[in-house]
C-alpha cells in the first residue's frame, strides 16, 4: 500500500510532491474526496493518535471557535472525518510507516525513505 493525502490548493503540498516519482501510488486529493473512517483508523494503527494527524491551522478552528487543547482524541477523530482542512498535509503512507505534516523534518525523513525503497 501506497498512498498519499494532499490538498491541490496547497504550494507546499504540490512542492513536496514533485519531488518524488509516485508510480504506482495512489494519491488522493482530499477536498474532492476526503478521507475515510477505514482510512483515518488505518492513520492511527500508524500514529496512536488522532492529534498527530490534526492540522492545528486549519482556518475551521477560529470558524467554528474551538480551544484545541480542551479536545479529546475522539474530537480529533470526529473531526477529522468533518473536515478536509483538519488533516494535517501531505501525508504519505506506505506498509510499514507514516510521513505526516511538511516540516523539515519529516520531508528529509521521507527523501531517505523514498531514496532507500525506489524500487519496492
Amino acid at each position: 500500500m501506497k498512498k498519499v493525502f494532499y490538498l491541490k490548493t496547497c504550494d507546499t503540498c504540490r512542492k513536496i510532491l514533485a519531488q518524488f516519482d509516485l508510480t504506482g501510488w495512489e494519491i488522493r486529493e482530499i477536498k474532492k474526496e476526503p478521507v475515510t473512517e477505514g482510512e483515518l483508523a488505518e492513520m492511527y494503527e500508524k500514529t496512536n493518535s488522532y492529534e498527530a494527524l490534526f492540522s492545528k491551522k486549519s482556518t475551521q478552528i477560529k470558524q467554528r471557535g474551538l480551544e484545541v487543547k480542551t479536545l479529546t482524541e475522539n474530537d480529533f477523530r470526529d473531526l477529522l472525518l468533518d473536515h478536509y482542512s483538519f488533516l494535517r498535509r501531505p501525508v504519505f503512507i506506505t506498509d510499514d510507516r507514516i510521513f505526516i505534516g511538511n516540516d523539515k523534518k519529516n520531508v528529509e525523513e521521507l527523501k531517505e525513505y523514498m531514496n532507500n525503497n525506489q524500487t519496492s
